[in-house]
């Protein structure tokens, strides 16, 4: 049975950078597109990035967009979020999701807001303040 696992999550100060990371075990997730998404206390889960299988596309909600970074590291069976200029509105549990295919990375994260995703991590905080 495969799983994902998620971890990089800290409390950070806003304007501070972290990265996360979604590792797979049980299978390989060089055929597969990794969403990130985020649930916020009392808020509805927001896509926050999305990366294809092939590595070709990347997609950022506007929110995010020029602070947040995923790539993906097949050696490593892992893929990651990098963040910086963290402020309080990205405080939120985030979640990891793959989804087999060779979907564009802004597909991925359509069908990761439909829970269309065959398997998803526990999640990791994040918490920004001062």
């Amino acid at each position: 049975q495969g799983q994902l696992v998620e971890s990089g999550g800290d409390t950070v100060r806003p304007g501070g950078s972290l990265r996360l990371s979604c590792t797979a075990s049980g299978f390989s997730l060089d055929y597969y597109g990794i969403g990130w998404f985020r649930r916020a206390p009392g808020k509805g889960r927001e896509g926050v990035s999305c990366i294809s299988s092939s590595d070709s596309s990347t997609y950022y909600a506007d929110s995010v967009k020029g602070r947040f970074t995923i790539f993906r590291d097949n050696a490593k069976n892992t893929v990651y979020l990098e963040m910086h200029n963290l402020n309080s509105k990205d405080t939120a549990v985030y979640y990891c999701g793959a989804v087999p295919g060779t979907q564009d990375a802004q597909t991925v994260c359509f069908l990761g807001a439909g829970y269309q995703f065959d398997i998803w991590g526990q999640g990791t905080q994040v918490t920004v303040s001062s």
